[in-house]
């Protein structure tokens, strides 16, 4: 019964072990001055993790936020007629969410740039 899910498991196992078994034989190690940023040859002066600051992340986690509620309201926008009025009550009340999302973002000081 279970016999496909198993063969296709070994399957696929098998082509994985075999793509790296392939790739660490094929692989031509790098120049470290290559692959450098932009390929400068010049030694980084800091991590690659402290060019930002912090308040930068809070700022892409509201960009996302709005981003997926784009996502929500598209089929929203498509099936209200047939939902009726749950429907807009359902999407106000996601959208108070997010105004409280937004509040509390502006209120950390999450939009302030400088």
């Amino acid at each position: 019964m279970y016999s496909g899910i198993v063969a296709m498991a070994l399957v696929a196992m098998s082509v994985v072990v075999l793509l790296y078994a392939l790739h660490r034989t094929a692989v031509i190690t790098a120049d470290p001055l290559t692959v450098l940023p932009a390929q400068s040859g010049w030694m980084p002066q800091e991590h690659a993790l402290s060019r930002f600051h912090a308040r930068w992340y809070l700022a892409s986690i509201v960009f996302l936020a709005f981003d997926v509620e784009m996502l929500f309201m598209y089929p929203w926008a498509v099936v209200v007629i047939e939902k009726g009025i749950s429907a807009v009550v359902e999407m106000f009340l996601f959208l108070g969410g997010l105004l409280v999302a937004v509040a509390w973002a502006w209120r950390e000081g999450a939009f302030r740039w400088a």
